[in-house]
């Protein structure tokens, strides 16, 4: 299914069906070209990006919770410590921390394995952090990182459970939807993973 600027709104958030299942619509999105323009001007002083070359999963699972929490970021949390450590160790799978004035911010996770594509799996920002207009910014730093290993596109989805302003962020970095899917999910709130408190 092709589908054009127009997509659904995506401010509302599904509730659960009485079965305690979600339906989801997911957008995926590309970037053909690479950024042709100047790079966005830091918003601010006292940021700083880092790549952490082999997160440890407690460190990487405390900025998953942190940054999806609210957004019923889910897959992540029910893996093991092996099979993300596996994920996590992989030379093409690179995950860059922002920090603001020593604290993190935000993270941005890479996937370089495809030579042809660059996935940005994972994009977001601490709840403390949202509001001082640092996503464009670092969404803008994190695109002209992905071109550097030359793919033939840069992919992401989104979906609507994310923040509502999301998808409107990618289009404004040059991403453009190309497939919409629905699919079911189990209500990840109702997992007993979903009680533990973020790291």
């Amino acid at each position: 299914m092709t589908v054009s600027d127009s997509y659904p709104h995506f401010a509302t958030r599904p509730k659960p069906h009485a079965d305690g299942t979600l339906s989801v619509t997911i957008t995926h999105l590309e970037m053909k070209r690479a950024p042709s323009g100047r790079a966005l001007e830091s918003p601010g002083s006292g940021l700083a990006i880092l790549r952490i070359k082999r997160p440890t999963a407690p460190f990487y699972r405390f900025l998953y919770n942190q940054v999806g929490a609210r957004w019923l970021w889910y897959e992540r949390r029910a893996m093991s410590d092996k099979t993300l450590n596996e994920i996590l160790s992989h030379e093409k799978n690179h995950v860059y921390v922002l920090h603001h004035d020593g604290d993190p911010a935000g993270f941005v996770e890479l996937n370089h394995r495809d030579k042809n594509e660059t996935e940005l799996a994972y994009f977001g920002l601490l709840p403390a952090h949202i509001g001082k207009r640092l996503g464009p910014w670092f969404l803008d730093w994190a695109v002209r990182t992905a071109w550097h290993t030359r793919p033939k596109r840069i992919i992401v989805n989104t979906c609507n459970l994310d923040h509502p302003k999301a998808i409107i962020v990618y289009q404004r970095a040059g991403f453009r939807p190309y497939h919409q899917e629905e699919k079911t999910i189990s209500d990840p709130r109702q997992s007993p993973l979903w009680n533990t408190p973020p790291e």
